[in-house]
């Protein structure tokens, strides 16, 4: 408690925030109530969010401005390495789970019923074409607020912008600005400079936002249990679904990733994993992300993970490493296909395996963002895209945790990463001194 005084108290206000929200559904309030409730941690939310677009800026480009060519590309082989495995095993667990659990039963989607998502049914090529869209903005300013998305006017698709940040495209320039920058050399160095100023500023200020959390998420935690209808009757209903994806998400946080990290590192993944329990808090508070971004940085920092590989690694992951995603779009997508009565052949397994990898590298770091993505696989295996209304009532839950996942995946990605690139990194160090 003295070491870490924040994480205890962030640890307090979850406890409360569920507890307060269940006393209070009771209490049938009124919708201003509820919003009452969630203002302080709308403002949080905000407050964190504001943070993202300068510190990805900041971090990716202040740290590959630091790397010569050699060691960045050293540094980024290894972390798409990890990305690759972690991701498919994610999948891969995510199927085996649901298809020996099986929770699928078509009297759920009788009871529950469904309502027309209002979501354009667009083919899934286009959604993967999307992605490339968003990697090669057309202005970057533009990307700062709007993405691109395909839909549909009429029978016709149309390319439009909607709102929400471009991360993947903000990402894709600030890789290329700090790789030019270190090709340079002396001529760029005072931009370098200048952001690695902003860097260190930027971390000061998400140390003091830091200390609104044990305030700010359990008012969220509060509200979102509040806006639920019917709590306790579509958990019953869908409690093996729930039962199913929690048990997949457990494996893959306990067993899976730490594995994985202990082959690449030999060090101990479980005290590597208790130092971010500020992330994994903030996660479950916030479901977003990329809202957890900049506490990540700071346990990472904390554990010792050298900042030029968390400055690099750890934006990139959160964009295209989301392993608590791509598991439940795979799991969802059967259940759903179990919902129907649709008995998957191999080849449509293969099918959601690759496409639910793929998907969950293009669902944005903001919450429920798996829920719109994973019309890409219920559109490859021609299922009613109407259907995920029955999920959007226990999305909520399963969101923060599958966000939690996702922090560590990409925390221990970083770690990963160190300690089989801290040779390399030490010998640079020598070699700019000298």
């Amino acid at each position: 408690m003295i070491k870490n005084p924040l994480l205890v108290f962030t640890l307090i206000g979850v406890f409360v925030g569920i507890l307060v929200g269940g006393l209070l559904r009771n209490a049938n309030l009124s919708q201003d109530a509820v919003r009452y409730l969630g203002f302080p941690g709308e403002i949080f939310m905000n407050m964190l969010k504001a943070m993202v677009l300068p510190l990805i800026a900041a971090s990716i480009i202040s740290g590959l401005a630091q790397l010569d060519g050699k060691t960045s590309g050293k540094l980024g082989s290894r972390a798409v390495l990890y990305y690759v495995i972690t991701t498919s095993h994610a999948v891969i667990l995510g199927i085996l789970v649901v298809t020996i659990i099986h929770p699928g039963d078509p009297t759920i989607k009788a009871n529950l019923g469904t309502t027309d998502t209002k979501i354009a049914n667009v083919p899934a090529i286009q959604k993967f074409l999307d992605l490339f869209r968003n990697a090669f903005p057309e202005n970057i300013f533009h990307a700062t607020f709007a993405q691109v998305q395909t839909g549909t006017a009429g029978n016709v698709l149309k390319t439009e912008y909607v709102n929400g940040m471009n991360v993947l495209g903000i990402i894709v320039f600030c890789i290329v600005m700090g790789v030019v920058i270190s090709k340079v050399g002396d001529d760029a160095k005072p931009l370098m400079e200048i952001f690695r100023a902003l860097d260190i500023v930027i971390t000061k200020i998400v140390i003091l936002i830091m200390w609104l959390g044990p305030i700010g998420i359990p008012s969220l935690i509060i509200r979102k249990m509040l806006e639920v209808t019917n709590l306790l009757q579509t958990a019953k209903m869908l409690g093996l679904f729930m039962f199913t994806v929690i048990l997949g998400l457990a494996i893959q946080c306990f067993i899976t990733l730490p594995l994985i990290f202990f082959i690449g590192t030999r060090k101990n993944p479980y005290t590597f994993l208790r130092g971010l329990g500020q992330a994994i808090l903030t996660a479950l508070g916030t479901s977003s992300s990329a809202a957890s971004l900049p506490v990540t940085f700071r346990c990472l920092n904390n554990l010792g993970i050298d900042p030029r590989v968390t400055k690099f690694v750890l934006p990139v992951g959160a964009m295209v490493n989301m392993d608590g995603t791509a598991l439940y779009e795979a799991t969802a997508s059967i259940f759903i296909a179990q919902m129907n009565g649709m008995n998957l052949s191999i080849g449509q397994i293969i099918t959601v395996s690759i496409t639910a990898t793929l998907a969950s590298i293009g669902a944005a770091s903001i919450p429920s963002a798996g829920l719109v993505t994973m019309l890409i696989v219920l559109t490859a295996l021609g299922l009613p895209a109407s259907d995920i209304s029955v999920l959007f009532t226990i999305d909520w839950f399963l969101g923060r945790l599958r966000t939690a996942v996702n922090i560590i995946g990409d925390s221990f990605g970083c770690g990963f990463v160190h300690y089989i690139c801290k040779d390399h990194l030490e010998s640079n160090d020598e070699e700019q001194k000298a």
